[in-house]
């Protein structure tokens, strides 16, 4: 990822953060390992030069999550969708990458890489996300589901767990998105 530093790194915590989340909380693994591949695209490119064919390879692995994620399912269609448009843009960032990789005989630290419609697009759907789902967060008195019989819900087994480590993923894919 080219950008400053500091963000990088920040995007680097928030999104290892997002995966480690998504494991405690036994989600399915393609969350996880896009929180991965995301801490791992946002690692500065002055302290890992990962080799050519790594962009390519998450591109692959990015790509089997987004089909994954539209396989037939009895869980939520709309997160299933918006874990599809996750995994897409991970491998468009991934292809653009490469892309931009090899046209320059390396990283591309300064030029930008991408089609900037289909970037826009993807900037505009992840904005709407974080908004969205954000002010859901916000609402006092939203929705919650009741404790089961036996007691609490463990804090990691909370919806609204589940529901802050999406929109700060879909904010960590705004951020990158950005720098692309």
């Amino acid at each position: 990822m080219h950008g400053p530093p500091l963000v990088a790194w920040l995007l680097v915590a928030l999104s290892a953060a997002a995966a480690v989340s998504c494991v405690l909380r036994k989600e399915p693994r393609g969350e996880a390992l896009l929180g991965v591949g995301m801490a791992v695209m946002a690692v500065p490119l002055s302290v890992f030069d990962p080799p050519r064919w790594s962009t390519a390879l998450l591109a692959v692995v990015f790509a089997a999550v987004a089909l994954h994620a539209l396989r037939p399912s009895p869980r939520r269609t709309s997160h299933r969708v918006h874990h599809s448009v996750c995994a897409g843009a991970m491998v468009y960032m991934s292809a653009a990458m490469a892309a931009a990789g090899s046209a320059h005989s390396g990283h591309a630290a300064h030029t930008s890489a991408g089609a900037p419609l289909l970037t826009g697009l993807l900037l505009v759907y992840f904005a709407g996300y974080v908004l969205r789902a954000g002010s859901r967060l916000a609402m006092p008195g939203g929705p919650h589901p009741a404790a089961p019989a036996g007691g609490a819900i463990p804090l990691r087994h909370a919806p609204e767990v589940a529901a802050a480590c999406r929109v700060a993923m879909a904010l960590a894919m705004f951020a990158m998105l950005l720098t692309l």
